[in-house]
């Protein structure tokens, strides 16, 4: 039997649930379609919104069991990007320093990239805490 690890935090995920009507909590737990439903609705018009307040858990655990642990931490990659994404502080985290620079030149390639890592950064992290671990 695999052992669960814990990938991501309740905690954080409460806390980007805050800003959740902007979908913010459920690109966190690797839900970027709906993230972006969130972004565009107002969180569904804010019904979904409270709705995602019980059921954070349960996306917590379908996160801790989906993603690879290791070096590389959900949180603070998370964090980064939120808030200094256009900088590219979370590719620079996670090992990335030539995209990381491009980002901090471009403004995260004039958001587009942005973006883009909110659609893949926790495959992003799973991808590199494999090759940490794996070599």
């Amino acid at each position: 039997m695999e052992t669960r690890t814990d990938t991501h935090s309740k905690l954080f995920g409460y806390l980007l649930w805050i800003f959740g009507f902007l979908g913010s909590h459920r690109f966190y737990y690797g839900k970027p379609i709906t993230g972006t439903i969130w972004f565009f609705t107002l969180g569904l018009l804010f019904i979904g919104w409270i709705i995602d307040l019980f059921l954070i858990p349960s996306m917590d655990r379908e996160a801790d069991f989906r993603f690879r642990e290791g070096e590389v931490s959900y949180n603070i990659g998370w964090l980064l990007l939120t808030f200094t994404g256009v900088f590219g502080l979370h590719r620079m985290y996670m090992g990335k320093w030539i995209t990381g620079i491009i980002y901090l030149l471009t403004g995260g390639l004039f958001l587009l990239g942005v973006l883009y890592d909110f659609w893949t950064l926790n495959d992003q992290i799973s991808e590199r805490n494999r090759e940490h671990r794996f070599g």
